[in-house]
């Protein structure tokens, strides 16, 4: 006989494997299993589609009756797009609901759980909780601030160089990091860099994968005063929607040629000498932008370290040392006096992608 948290990981993985496809819904897993044997399992494949409860069920039919359902996060008790599952579960006659984690939701927040203890149905909450959230760490984020969540990514030599002095960095990391970056592009719903990568380097910014169609995530420039060629490749908008955010004080005619590309023109407040990065992440949210990959430069990544809006890393580390007293960092900005000035992370995660190291850490909090 498993144990809970085995039939508990077995949700997990099902939620995972639609990571980057349910936005801005989260992923979520479900395992129905009696008398030791699994009968029913589901997942939320894409918003606006049935809940992974809801494929369990299908699934398991009448063996559903008598049951346990193991659910990642808590049944929703409010009408969306879909009806909510937690009447669903209701119906069915399961005995016991073994749930991962409370749902942020306000609309939710606990009363799919209630619900369902008032229908006399066993309820136990917390099973691999921890995974559960990290697992939906993006919702909830995006419940508790209204704002995407946030991802800088960066990829730098051993003696942490981004660049060199001239702005040469093709190719810092190999080939399988390089197509992990595309992997994460497919997950998150936005790049963003600022205009200076795009004059620099003309990047695509699409994702580039050869065993699937991945998912073109919406381009993002911040440029405050429409310095954007026109010619750039993120103004072909065939492939994928782009964004310019952009100061209110700018020319309206300018504004005119970007949107005749068929560009999106937002328009934010400006802050100190930059936009105001609050401002265009509450517009970005509004856009139904969840979350957002960062792969700017040196100014770019600063901006968003010193307004404490950067919510998780990815930092491709590659064998090799430049050196340099003017090769490029991954962040610039204001010179600090002392390390107490320095930024505290916690590295969460070490993996190595062909030579490299790849390491996943967040701000301490």
């Amino acid at each position: 006989m498993k144990t809970d948290e085995e039939y508990m990981k077995l949700a997990l993985d099902l939620a995972a494997s639609a990571k980057g496809n349910t936005n801005p819904n989260p992923v979520v897993g479900a395992v129905i299993v009696k008398n030791g044997v699994i009968v029913g399992t589901g997942l939320h494949r894409k918003a606006g589609e049935p809940h992974a409860e809801v494929h369990a069920f299908n699934m398991a039919q009448q063996h559903a009756e008598g049951s346990t359902l193991y659910v990642t996060l808590e049944p929703c008790s409010h009408y969306g797009k879909t009806p909510p599952c937690a009447n669903l579960v209701k119906e069915s006659k399961v005995s016991r609901v073994v749930v991962a984690t409370r749902d942020p939701n306000p609309e939710v927040a606990g009363r799919g759980i209630q619900l369902l203890r008032d229908a006399g149905i066993q309820v136990d909450v917390g099973i691999l909780e921890k995974e559960a959230q990290k697992l939906n760490e993006r919702f909830i984020h995006n419940m508790l601030t209204k704002r995407p969540f946030v991802i800088s990514k960066f990829a730098m030599t051993l003696d942490g160089k981004l660049a060199t002095y001239n702005g040469h960095s093709k190719w810092i990391t190999g080939e399988v990091s390089r197509k992990d970056v595309h992997t994460l592009r497919n997950e998150v719903d936005g790049i963003l860099v600022g205009v200076g990568t795009v004059i620099a380097d003309n990047p695509a910014l699409t994702t580039r994968l050869t065993e699937l169609d991945g998912k073109n995530p919406t381009r993002i420039i911040l440029d405050s005063s429409l310095r954007t060629p026109l010619d750039a490749q993120v103004l072909q908008t065939e492939e994928a929607e782009t964004i310019i955010v952009t100061s209110k004080e700018v020319d309206s005619n300018r504004v005119k040629e970007y949107e005749s590309k068929g560009a999106k023109v937002l328009f934010v407040s400006k802050k100190n000498s930059g936009l105001d990065l609050e401002e265009v992440l509450s517009e970005l949210y509004q856009q139904g932008l969840t979350d957002i990959l960062v792969e700017g430069g040196g100014a770019i990544n600063s901006a968003f370290l010193n307004a404490g809006l950067i919510d998780k890393y990815y930092i491709y580390i590659a064998p090799k040392v430049l050196g340099g007293k003017e090769s490029i960092t991954p962040f610039t900005g204001e010179n600090p006096e002392s390390m107490d000035a320095a930024k505290q992370l916690y590295f969460d995660e070490f993996q190595k992608f062909g030579d490299d190291l790849r390491i996943i850490a967040y701000p301490k909090k």
